[in-house]
């Protein structure tokens, strides 16, 4: 009866562990906003005095790391009347869970911040309208969709 009552016990504190490890490990994932937070570096780059509509056909996706020890991020090249031009979406986590797909060949709408990336001209997308479909990814003033909930 003792080695049930050890064996038991034995079985419950190696699930408590096992639980707790895992627990552990989970949280580490989701901690940090891989530099795509309010903030940093990148997301200041978003200027509300830039902000702009523009309207084209998606030529292609790619992920894209926008600065050093970031994670990476979600980008397309849209093609435009005037120029094709490079849209940032937002980190690879958050896009890539998203019910709106963007694909090549999608017409679509952006409104976003202008701002020079790399030397060359560029959107951090605020808003993807495909369709009736809006994907909103960050607020006028380019705070970002992912980054919860903040005081008004």
């Amino acid at each position: 009866m003792k080695r049930m009552a050890f064996f038991a016990a034995f079985v419950f504190m190696l699930c408590l562990f096992l639980v707790s490890e895992s627990l552990a490990q989970r949280g580490m994932m989701w901690r940090g906003s891989g530099g795509w937070g309010m903030g940093t570096p990148y997301s200041r780059m978003f200027n509300p005095a830039t902000v702009e509509t523009i309207t084209g056909e998606v030529i292609a996706i790619d992920k894209l790391t926008p600065l050093s020890g970031m994670h990476y991020g979600i980008h397309m090249i849209v093609k435009t009347e005037k120029e094709p031009i490079s849209v940032h979406l937002g980190p690879g986590w958050f896009i890539e869970n998203q019910d709106i797909k963007i694909a090549a060949k999608d017409r679509i709408e952006v409104k976003g911040s202008r701002v020079t990336y790399n030397g060359k001209p560029a959107i951090i997308a605020s808003e993807i309208k495909k369709g009736d479909d809006v994907l909103k990814l960050r607020d006028e003033n380019g705070f970002p969709a992912w980054s919860g909930w903040r005081r008004p």
